[in-house]
């Protein structure tokens, strides 16, 4: 393994470590969360659902302003940052902590840092089309621009934001069970039969 991959591997398993131990008194939590997004239980996508929808209807109803809106969040974050560590343990029972649960909480920290690495690369390399390609960054921007306003105008904004949430929280489950990749097959194979299709016709 060249040094490069090797310096790579460490301060990767350096980050896991840290958010690890940043993380300590979420753990329970998180392995719940883990559970309920990754569908463990035939239950638990329609209360999720259930919650998520409740809350936004909550919102609707309320009609709060932006900065009301922002607050509570704020301060609801505040709280759960306060209360959990304290409270998880009595809930949950820090003293039944087994080594599988521990590998799954080294497993889901190892998947964040690697998320936020991919999001720092493409952050890196939309900078990089810039400096190189200025022109189709400009055009690439625009364009995608364009399109969420267009959509941000055609649908509502509360509805829209639902609708993000809502795919973001079932995501997980649906990767899990292998939905996303059954029908990304089957979009593939239906625009393969097109393109064949095209192609006898221009034959």
């Amino acid at each position: 393994m060249a040094e490069g991959d090797n310096n790579s591997v460490y301060q990767l398993a350096a980050e896991t470590a840290s958010l690890e131990e940043q993380l300590q008194g979420w753990g329970e939590v998180i392995l719940m969360t883990d559970k309920v997004l990754r569908w463990e239980r035939a239950w638990f996508p329609l209360a999720l659902m259930s919650v998520v929808s409740f809350s936004f209807l909550m919102i609707y109803y309320l009609d709060p302003s932006v900065l009301s809106g922002v607050s509570c969040l704020v301060m609801f974050l505040c709280l759960a940052d306060y209360l959990v560590p304290a409270l998880a343990p009595r809930i949950f029972g820090s003293n039944k902590w087994t080594t599988e649960q521990q590998q799954r909480f080294h497993e889901i920290c190892g998947n964040l840092v690697k998320c936020r690495r991919r999001i720092v690369g493409w952050w890196k390399r939309l900078f990089t089309l810039k400096e190189e390609k200025p022109k189709m960054y400009f055009m690439t921007m625009v364009f995608t621009l364009a399109v969420v306003a267009w959509i941000g105008q055609q649908v509502h904004n509360l509805f829209l934001t639902y609708l993000i949430v809502s795919f973001l929280l079932l995501f997980p489950g649906l990767n899990q069970h292998g939905i996303i990749t059954k029908y990304i097959g089957m979009a593939k194979r239906e625009i393969n039969k097109l393109l064949k299709h095209k192609e006898k016709k221009n034959e």
